[in-house]
This record gives C-alpha cells, structure tokens and sequence, in this order.
C-alpha cells in the first residue's frame, strides 16, 4: 500500500493506541546524537534519555537501538536506567536487555581480508582522514575534509579495495560522512527481520524503525509496509522510509507522542510527567 507520509505516521499513532504490543527500533548516531568529529563525544541530544527511559518501562513495549557501532564503544555513550536491546555492527552483534550477548562470525576470507585493509591506515591519515576498527569490519571517515580532499581518499580507497579481494568477501557501504568495509552476512535489514519475526510470534503489535543513515535503507526496506520506516534528517532525499523527521525537535516530539499514547493504551502509572 503507497500511502503519503502523513498517513503513514497516522496509521502509526492508531496502532499504537490499539495494539497490544510495540517495538521501536532506533538508529544512534544522527538520529538520537548529533554527528561529531570525535565519536566518543557524541552523546545524545538534550531529553532524549528522558524519553527513552519511560519508554523503556513501558511494560508491553521493546526499545531497540540499532547502530554500524561496536556496542563497546556504544553503550558509555547512552546513560539510561536500564539496559535496552541493543545491536552493534550493523547487526552483527546482538546485546538482549538481560545482558546475553550473540556475534555472527566472520568467513575466514573476509577476515583475513579486514587484515589487509587494516594496513591502510598510513595512507589514510596522510590524505586527512580517520580510520576506525570495529569486528567485522573497518570504516574511514572523511566528514572533516574538503570536498577535492573527500574525493582523493575515496577514490584512494576504491583503487585499493578493487585489488583487494572477491567482491562477495566485504561489503564497500558508504555513508554520511565515509564509507565502510564490512564482512557479508549482516545488515540492518536482517535486525528488522529478525525482531519481525520475533513479534509475528507474540501476535498484536506495530512497529516503527528510525535512521538517517544510506546504511539504514536495508531497514526501511525490509520493514516495507508492515510499519512506519522514518528518515531523520535535515533535508529530504531518495530513501525507501514512508516518512521523515528532522532531528532534534522532530525525533523528540515523536518519542512524546510514543510515550503519551502507549502510557493511555497500557495504562501505565508512575511513569512521572513529560516535564520531569
């Protein structure tokens, strides 16, 4: 069904009055914190925690968050009084709110591959850029840069990766801001399937999914019709989401408005006033 944006979000708003049960999964960097040149300082924008921490009582309600981030770098960033699900490594490390952990390992090919890469590092920095290590693969960063000097260390990078190895071994994923070398076999797609899955069997339930990020579309994609994909983002662009927020004041009215008719429909108590 090809409904505008508006109606989407509706649809959204209706469901979650009536459904049982609700799962939101969110993207962190760029939609819950604002991009920084260093990325250990990217905390999230102001109230947002708030939020997050009476959505995460909610008793019927599953809070996701879902980042390309290694979740040992993620998790000091996002201070909340409970542990959510989180996913790291565009899906390749799972992390349950009771703590158990899971990693989809590596081929043997693109493992050794991630090593070769991992040499380029010089190269990197000599251009200007940053190169970060995560399992499972390894992202330059170009953000800082002009653009002559974005289109030097891209196309730099795009010569050797073409030597590098098999195609089917990494993933070349590029993203706002670099581009990203990443083993086969895990996307942000594969979360939604999972976590759809995973409510098909409970039954009554909508969902939502929020990204800014190109990595994001396999998300939105997989979601399709079965709940609102939502692109936060200052400006509009090509994306298969069915309706778009800007951040911060748009990502945090949605979180209210979650909040306020999930707090009606379960009849939570106790979960203090938006303004505390």
């Amino acid at each position: 069904m090809n409904l505008p944006a508006s109606a989407h979000l509706e649809r959204l708003w209706t469901d979650l009055a009536t459904k049982r049960q609700a799962a939101l999964l969110l993207d962190y960097d760029g939609t819950l914190a604002p991009f920084q040149a260093d990325p250990a300082q990217a905390r999230p924008y102001p109230g947002i925690e708030s939020l997050l921490n009476r959505i995460g009582g909610l008793p019927n309600d599953r809070l996701i968050i879902v980042s390309g981030r290694w979740l040992n770098d993620l998790r000091p960033l996002l201070k909340l009084s409970f542990e959510p699900e989180m996913w790291g490594c565009h899906g390749r490390e799972r992390r349950l709110s009771g703590g158990q952990s899971s990693f989809v390992p590596l081929r043997e090919a693109a493992t050794a591959a991630l090593a070769q890469a991992d040499d380029w590092e010089d190269a990197v920095l000599a251009l200007g850029g940053r190169m970060e290590r995560k399992p499972g693969s390894v992202a330059f960063h170009w953000r800082e840069l002009s653009s002559d000097r974005c289109q030097a260390l891209r196309q730099e990078l795009r010569q050797r990766f073409a030597m590098l190895t098999p195609a089917d071994e990494l993933i070349w994923h590029e993203f706002d801001g670099g581009v990203e070398l990443r083993g086969s076999g895990a996307d942000k797609g594969q979360v939604v399937r999972q976590v759809l899955a995973e409510m098909d069997a409970c039954g009554d339930y909508c969902i939502a999914y929020l990204g800014d990020d190109y990595t994001d579309e396999d998300a939105f994609t997989a979601l399709a019709d079965r709940g609102a994909g939502i692109l936060v983002r200052e400006t509009w662009r090509n994306t298969a989401a069915n309706t778009w927020l800007r951040p911060p004041q748009g990502v945090i009215a949605f979180l209210t408005r979650w909040l306020e008719i999930r707090t009606r429909q379960t009849g939570t108590q106790g979960v203090g006033t938006l303004g505390a």
